[in-house]
């Protein structure tokens, strides 16, 4: 007969970098919307982070590093 044991142990894998900004909405040049949405190529936030959106950017709050970028541009640099 064979036994099993259903002794269980949690092992905590604290992570660092840039976790942070799948938890935000980001800022994105206009001009790299429409093809990212119709092709999914990547685009490229004002804080740097590059992905292929899938979710509903309504959804998150601002990146405040894209926030500060954005607040920062002089009209008609978007």
């Amino acid at each position: 007969m064979t036994s099993f044991t259903t002794d269980t142990e949690t092992v905590l894998r604290p992570t660092t970098g840039d976790g942070d900004h799948d938890r935000f909405a980001h800022y994105v040049k206009k001009d790299e919307i429409l093809p990212s949405t119709i092709e999914g190529t990547p685009v490229k936030a004002l804080c740097g982070k590059v992905w292929i959106p899938s979710r509903d950017p309504n959804n998150f709050g601002v990146c405040p590093t894209c926030k500060e970028i954005y607040e920062g541009l002089q009209p008609g640099d978007d």
